[in-house]
């Protein structure tokens, strides 16, 4: 199964969702791109990921391989994560014939009902559902 996790600004959740996604799902192909050189290098630290990438078309090619797409909810939107998601990085993770697995956060004016900031539960919730992703197939 081919993992993309995706992250910008300083690739803190990135880092925390490859860490987390390798142990509970220690067989999967993680790749992770960031939106930034700092993102990546943050991600790079967990020593989890089977590839890592910077930038747009990094990002543009990975969407096309990947299986399960994972990120904050804002990598699915123009101009979020304060500017790092052009519009051709949004379509590339929205047309994508991945699933998605977003993690909503309530940042860069966007307000996501429901969710309370800096759940824990939320980061928890959307690795199980990996897991549970990679146990179907």
């Amino acid at each position: 199964m081919n993992i993309l996790i995706v992250d910008g600004q300083g690739g803190r959740l990135g880092r925390k969702l490859l860490e987390s996604i390798r142990e509970a799902c220690p067989k999967a192909h993680l790749m992770a791109v960031g939106t930034n050189s700092i993102a990546t290098q943050n991600m790079l630290t967990s020593n989890c990921a089977d590839q890592l990438a910077t930038g747009e078309n990094a990002l543009i090619v990975a969407c096309r391989t990947a299986q399960i797409i994972v990120g904050p909810f804002g990598i699915a939107t123009a101009d979020a994560l304060l500017g790092e998601i052009s519009p051709a990085m949004a379509n590339a993770v929205s047309s994508s014939p991945a699933y998605r697995v977003l993690i909503p956060m309530n940042l860069c004016n966007t307000y996501i009902a429901g969710v309370v900031k800096g759940s824990a539960s939320i980061l928890e919730d959307a690795v199980l559902h990996v897991r549970h992703l990679m146990e179907e197939k």
